[in-house]
């Protein structure tokens, strides 16, 4: 199984932001596009943004503009830049395999919080 380290979350007003990291156990990004999750309050666990094995990345509409996803293969580590961050933010952030995978079990994730 690979195993993966969410870290990064905090508390931070709206407008502000924040650098998510996502630690792979193991070498995978010639394996698996990876993406970054996220658990609201109610919601459902929600694929927000994903980067390809080539590198290529996508976005759902409510963080486009905002986050940017990247990854640092030296490192087996995935980002997410989260900018102008907004209260509806507020979330648990994972990252995984995009589509989830067989090799990769969730993380613990990291609180994101944006409140004034």
């Amino acid at each position: 199984q690979v195993q993966l380290v969410e870290s990064g979350g905090g508390l931070v007003q709206p407008g502000g932001s924040l650098r998510l990291s996502c630690v792979v156990s193991v070498s995978v990004f010639h394996i698996y596009d990876m993406g970054w999750y996220r658990e609201a309050p109610g919601n459902q666990r929600e694929l927000i943004a994903t980067i390809t094995r080539g590198g290529s990345t996508n976005y759902v509409d409510s963080v486009k503009g905002r986050f940017t996803i990247s990854r640092d293969t030296a490192k087996n580590t995935v980002y997410l830049q989260m900018n102008s961050l907004k209260p509806e933010d507020t979330a648990v952030y994972y990252c995984n395999g995009a589509p989830l995978n067989g090799a990769m079990r969730w993380g613990q994730g990291t609180q994101v919080t944006v409140s004034s």
